[in-house]
């Protein structure tokens, strides 16, 4: 069965795509409050744009959390307050939007063979550690308000220490989220393809974002113009017993066209 794929888009790119996102009522991911220039701004502003823009959608709806110079483990106090109070105001914006998730970013930068950074031995307790005194505020809110936490690999060249972090909390309201062309490039050190990804994850998958790349570089191409297997990540999201939230996560919006025709001509996705 061929999967609904949606965008994770700016609010002022809304306009350009809503009839596409409203017919079927696809998945939307909001991506505004990663800005600093927007949390530091007149939010509440394109909040409102945003729901304008909205009305009539009845999908699933979700927003990128702030990531801009910030780390899920931070070391220093003040700096780990900053990036709580950053979340928090994340969690806000989504409440205000109606969304039920919100992408953090993982903390597992790999310096190392993919089977070695990171390991029980090598900072890997410390990082979860310290990811828990950051969300120690922030969950409780989530769970509150029906948002989840979707935690998404960026340089991880290996899941295990993102699926230990998120099975940690022990929460329904944390969950993981695949970047497929992150995964593309880690590859190229060794990592697992996206597909292994999809599976090592399996129940825990709530996001993906849906982007091409040629493993040099994180491209954000539109599917179908860099070198993922396409085939192989869709057929492993077949398998699962759920369906995540998939969101083409592009460079340029104005390609979201082109790399729908690409996996609905292939027969992955409608």
């Amino acid at each position: 069965m061929s999967i609904s794929i949606g965008a994770a888009l700016m609010t002022p790119h809304l306009a350009a795509h809503r009839e596409w996102l409203l017919d079927g009522q696809r998945d939307l991911e909001l991506q505004d409050a990663y800005r600093p220039e927007v949390l530091e701004g007149d939010w509440r502003a394109v909040v409102r744009e945003g729901r304008e823009l909205l009305h009539g959608f009845t999908g699933r709806l979700g927003i990128h959390g702030p990531f801009m110079g910030l780390t899920l483990a931070a070391q220093d106090p003040q700096l780990r307050a900053l990036v709580t109070q950053r979340y928090l105001l994340g969690l806000e914006i989504a409440t205000e939007l109606g969304a039920t998730q919100m992408v953090l970013h993982s903390p597992f930068a790999s310096f190392g063979a993919p089977l070695v950074a990171w390991t029980p031995a090598s900072k890997r307790a410390g990082a979860i550690e310290l990811a828990h005194a950051t969300l120690e505020p922030v969950l409780p809110r989530a769970e509150a308000a029906g948002i989840t936490l979707a935690i998404e690999n960026i340089a991880d060249a290996n899941p295990q220490p993102l699926i230990e972090l998120v099975r940690s909390f022990g929460s329904a309201h944390v969950r993981m989220s695949l970047d497929t062309g992150h995964a593309g490039m880690m590859q190229r050190v060794g990592g697992p393809p996206p597909d292994q990804w999809v599976r090592e994850a399996g129940d825990l998958l709530a996001h993906v974002h849906l982007q091409d790349t040629d493993g040099h570089d994180d491209r954000h191409w539109a599917p179908g113009d860099g070198a993922l297997n396409w085939f192989a990540i869709f057929t492993a999201l077949g398998e699962l017993n759920h369906t995540p939230h998939l969101v083409m996560e592009l460079k340029h919006h104005t390609h979201l066209p082109r790399g729908a025709a690409y996996l609905t001509g292939h027969g992955f996705a409608v």
